[in-house]
């Protein structure tokens, strides 16, 4: 697995105020944590981080941080984003050995056209994007590969069924990762019927209703002498 090289410097201030700061001055407010360590609020540059990420593939990325004084090897554990701009507001990075296994989460690519689409118009679905693995760090896979090509309609495909080496997959392996179901049909309704039953006018009952002129009809009483 790659390791990216990233500089960063200690941040001398921390709390909302602190982190705004840094973003100002175009930096990504940090923190470095575990491996037995006291967690260590840095700053990185938003700049450089963007570069180093654009030359990694996946979601996991292990790091060496240069910090004055200090170095660490690191992952990305979480990162923070703005809602609006989607810009990085926060990091968290986990301090690592690359000796030491880790526990991590690896997304699933499927590969191939499942033959249920492909001749029975079916509908491939993905239930499941990723797993949690263990692993050394330098074991990580950038992401585990599945091929669908020989499911048909009705059929799944679960985690029991992904091909990984040198790595332990935690994940229950009857959960299901992706399952082809059968098209939807629809009947089909004559074009016009629902027109003319919408523009076809309310049947109101006459029973009871004077027709037009009905009293003109009746006979008047004739006038006395």
């Amino acid at each position: 697995m790659a390791v990216i090289q990233l500089k960063g410097e200690r941040r001398p201030s921390v709390g909302k105020g602190g982190a705004r700061k840094s973003r100002a001055a175009g930096n990504i407010p940090s923190v470095v944590y575990g491996h037995g360590e006291v967690p260590v609020a840095v700053n990185i540059s938003a700049r450089e981080l963007e570069l180093a990420l654009l030359q990694h593939k996946g979601g996991n990325v292990i790091v060496s941080l240069a910090l004055n004084p200090g170095d660490y090897t690191a992952l990305i554990r979480d990162v923070q984003y703005d809602p609006v701009t989607h810009k990085i507001l926060h990091l968290d990075f986990q301090n690592i050995s690359l000796t030491e296994m880790v526990q991590v989460k690896v997304t699933i690519h499927l590969t191939g056209i499942a033959v249920g689409v492909k001749d029975a118009g079916g509908v491939l679905e993905t239930i499941t994007r990723e797993i949690e693995v263990r692993c050394l760090p330098t074991a990580i896979p950038s992401r585990l590969d599945l091929d669908v090509t020989k499911l048909g309609v009705g059929e799944s495909l679960h985690v029991r069924d992904l091909i990984a080496e040198g790595i332990t997959i935690l994940s229950d392996p009857d959960t299901t990762i992706a399952t082809v179901v059968a098209p939807t049909v629809q009947e089909d309704r004559p074009a016009g019927e629902a027109a003319v039953a919408a523009a076809e006018p309310e049947v109101v009952g006459a029973k009871g209703k004077k027709e037009e002129g009905e009293d003109d009809k009746k006979e008047k009483p004739k006038a006395k002498g």
